[in-house]
């Protein structure tokens, strides 16, 4: 019964950490597809964003932003979409030095040498600006 509820679980968790696509948005949200236009359903189809989208068409062809912001401009209500990712950094650094005792017999430990360490490090992939909840510009990464 364990071995049974252990694979169950890790076929869940493997399940929630595949990549989001805007096929599998649109069926989680097939009623926000439906009112979009025919042209609009066709770009969120393939990812694409055309100035004048509506926002429900962006969440659906990019999925939901990392950061939102809003404000006004130009006499209009604005908000912001940005979409962030992280890249990794590779690095090797010196450690050592002689510790206190412990251990599993009560001695003197430590030792000297050189660790890689991973940072990741955030950036901003793509952001989205929108006037009147309507796609004005957006720029991504190349």
């Amino acid at each position: 019964m364990k071995k049974v509820l252990c694979l169950v679980f890790g076929g869940l968790v493997m399940a929630s950490c595949g990549p989001s696509t805007p096929d599998g948005r649109i069926q989680k949200n097939p009623e926000m597809f439906a009112r979009l236009s025919e042209k609009d359903q066709e770009l969120v189809r393939q990812g694409v964003l055309a100035k004048g989208m509506h926002q429900d068409a962006v969440l659906l062809a990019w999925g939901a932003p990392s950061l939102r912001f809003e404000g006004y401009k130009d006499g209009k209500a604005s908000e912001r979409w940005d979409y962030t990712g992280s890249q990794p950094v590779y690095t090797s650094s010196f450690y050592g030095g002689y510790g206190g005792y412990g251990g599993r017999y009560g001695g003197r430990y430590g030792g000297y040498g050189f660790a890689p360490t991973v940072t990741y490090i955030p950036y901003c992939k793509s952001r989205v600006w929108f006037a009147n909840h309507r796609v004005d510009a957006w720029e991504r990464v190349h």
